[in-house]
């Protein structure tokens, strides 16, 4: 069977031989089933129409996604980047929040791997399972069983940032912490580079939702790194309004002085 091909019939969406799979299993063959279709997308549609490249990929993931959730959790909800908005997730005890293709931009441009896809469980108040894929690089980063254990912090630390618009918070951080700064595409692929340890933090402050961030942050939090809002705040998901505009993911040890310098900076404005 062709695991994730969504022509199938939507009985049969994902490859997985039972259905008593456990929530971090289910995340992590999600995500990586998509990532599967995605570069198999790039390959069938090619890179000549971008526009076209990444309706389809946005498209036919959530597909995918969709049908396989409502076939392994069909009594649970699902908020998606590319779905319609149902309240009733609002009262369900646990949400799927999906994000098909993280970083459209990088994924309908030749050779670029910094793009993912993201699949986060949220249950009673919290991220309880999450899985980031990294398809490109034939990586699935996912919180469930034993972690690796991550590289001590590089000295001095490194901070991802968007390549298109990085804020100018990133830059005082930077200034402030002696910091080198290392653009870099999708939430996902920046979130994956702190968890791999080749980053050590992640700010941002130009705008998100909850599925940018629910998936990195269920991964980062089982890692052992600090995850929170801009101010130090906890990251709340499953809200009404989804979006969560902010960010830091961090090595824990760095957390107090990368929240002091943000504070530092905003006080300066």
């Amino acid at each position: 069977m062709n695991t994730d091909d969504t022509r199938r019939p939507a009985t049969v969406p994902v490859d997985i031989a039972t259905d008593e799979l456990d929530d971090d299993v289910l995340a992590r063959r999600l995500a990586t089933d998509a990532g599967k279709l995605l570069l198999r997308i790039r390959e069938e549609v090619g890179f000549a129409a971008p526009a076209t490249l990444r309706d389809a990929g946005d498209a036919r993931s959530h597909q995918l996604l969709t049908r396989a959730l409502t076939r392994h959790r069909p009594q649970d909800a699902v908020l998606s980047e590319e779905g319609v908005d149902d309240p009733a997730r609002l009262s369900a005890e646990r949400v799927w929040i999906v994000d098909p293709l993280d970083g459209t931009r990088e994924f309908a441009e030749p050779g670029r791997t910094d793009w993912a896809v993201h699949v986060a469980l949220w249950r009673a108040g919290e991220l309880i399972a999450g899985a980031v894929a990294l398809p490109a690089l034939n990586v699935t980063l996912s919180g469930g069983g034993d972690q690796p254990a991550r590289p001590a912090a590089a000295r001095p630390p490194r901070i991802v940032a968007s390549r298109t618009r990085a804020p100018r918070l990133v830059e005082e951080v930077a200034e402030a912490l002696g910091a080198s700064v290392v653009p870099m595409g999708s939430a996902g692929a920046k979130a994956a580079a702190v968890i791999r340890g080749q980053a050590e933090i992640y700010l941002h402050a130009g705008g998100q939702y909850e599925w940018d961030s629910a998936a990195p942050v269920a991964v980062a939090r089982a890692t052992g790194l600090h995850t929170s809002r801009l101010d130090g705040t906890p990251l709340r998901y499953n809200q009404p309004d989804p979006s969560l505009p902010d960010l830091v993911i961090c090595d824990a040890t760095l957390a107090p002085a990368v929240l002091a310098a943000i504070r530092a900076a905003d006080s300066q404005r």
